[in-house]
């Protein structure tokens, strides 16, 4: 891909950051964003709730607002256009509670159902949270569990069904917006941000290590999982894109004597998933305590050092 440079983009392509910033003047810079799949649940509301808030997402870790969005629909002729009605307020629900404005889209016929949104926000040219500027001496927080690509593989296998208490955990994390956390996090100081999706948790601190040029030492102890996502991780319900996430990182990970399952889960490729944060330790505590009432509390997983041998070290056990 040829390099896009301008003085004006703060943050393209070089460090595969959540999305582009450009800067408009001293005092506002464009947060721009798409992101859309597939169904990950049955239900069509929760899928289409569940889809605009990984859109919005990435608007969230680069220490944005979001403020308009569009939505991006493949749909087939083969299904009842309720359905698509379902999807699309699911969508047009997690927009609201975003205060996002919803002021388009567009639509094709598709074999396979498809839904997201392509996002605008606005944030400080000064205030850009990049995920390529971690410190040596913060400690990284996580703000929701991993896991959601396990339970997703165990749903699709008929051994979660939608009356089970881990698909209401499931389903409830997935749906959550970011925005709680950022805004949060907005009173703290923060060097480093990124949203966990598909590349998974260590995905996801692999390109914030290689771009700042630091260890990440994560601490599997602490990591906060999903109601039952270890016990289906062992019976081997892992998705297709862990091994590949092991495949992308698996260089660049220490991780001697952690188990697979550890592993799996740590790779596991989560949809809408929480926000990695590499910020100083004193911060950190007082974040972590601004945030122990929301639904999913931030936790402490690890600690940035300079760079060592490996770009990310992992010990201990889920």
């Amino acid at each position: 891909m040829v390099p896009v440079t301008d003085d004006r983009l703060l943050v393209g392509l070089d460090t595969s950051d959540d999305a582009a910033v450009y800067q408009i003047d001293d005092s506002r810079a464009i947060v721009q964003t798409l992101d859309f799949f597939t169904p990950i649940v049955d239900d069509p509301y929760t899928f289409g709730a569940i889809a605009a808030a990984n859109s919005l997402s990435d608007v969230y870790a680069m220490g944005g607002v979001p403020l308009t969005a569009m939505n991006i629909v493949c749909f087939p002729n083969c299904l009842e256009p309720w359905v698509l009605t379902e999807i699309l307020r699911g969508g047009a629900d997690k927009m609201k509670e975003a205060e996002c404005l919803l002021v388009g889209g567009h639509t094709v016929e598709d074999d396979e159902p498809k839904y997201g949104l392509s996002v605008l926000g606005m944030v400080h040219p000064d205030k850009v949270w990049k995920n390529s500027s971690a410190k040596p001496g913060d400690v990284l927080v996580l703000t929701k569990p991993l896991g959601a690509g396990i339970l997703n593989t165990a749903l699709k296998g008929g051994i979660v069904t939608p009356q089970d208490e881990e698909y209401t955990h499931v389903t409830e994390c997935m749906g959550h917006l970011n925005k709680y956390a950022a805004e949060k996090l907005m009173d703290f100081t923060v060097h480093a941000v990124t949203d966990i999706t598909g590349f998974g948790l260590l995905g996801h601190a692999f390109e914030m290590a290689e771009g700042s040029f630091c260890t990440l030492e994560i601490a599997a102890n602490r990591v906060p999982v999903i109601k039952k996502a270890k016990e289906y991780a062992q019976m081997g319900l892992v998705p297709a894109g862990a091994y590949a996430n092991r495949k992308y990182a698996g260089d660049a990970v220490y991780a001697e004597g952690v188990s697979d399952t550890t592993m799996d889960l740590l790779y596991d490729p989560q949809t809408s998933g929480g926000l990695l944060i590499s910020m100083p330790q004193d911060d950190a505590l007082r974040f972590i305590d601004a945030m122990k009432e929301e639904t999913f509390p931030a936790v402490q997983i690890g600690q940035v050092t300079e760079k060592q041998t490996d770009f990310i070290k992992v010990q201990g056990e889920i």
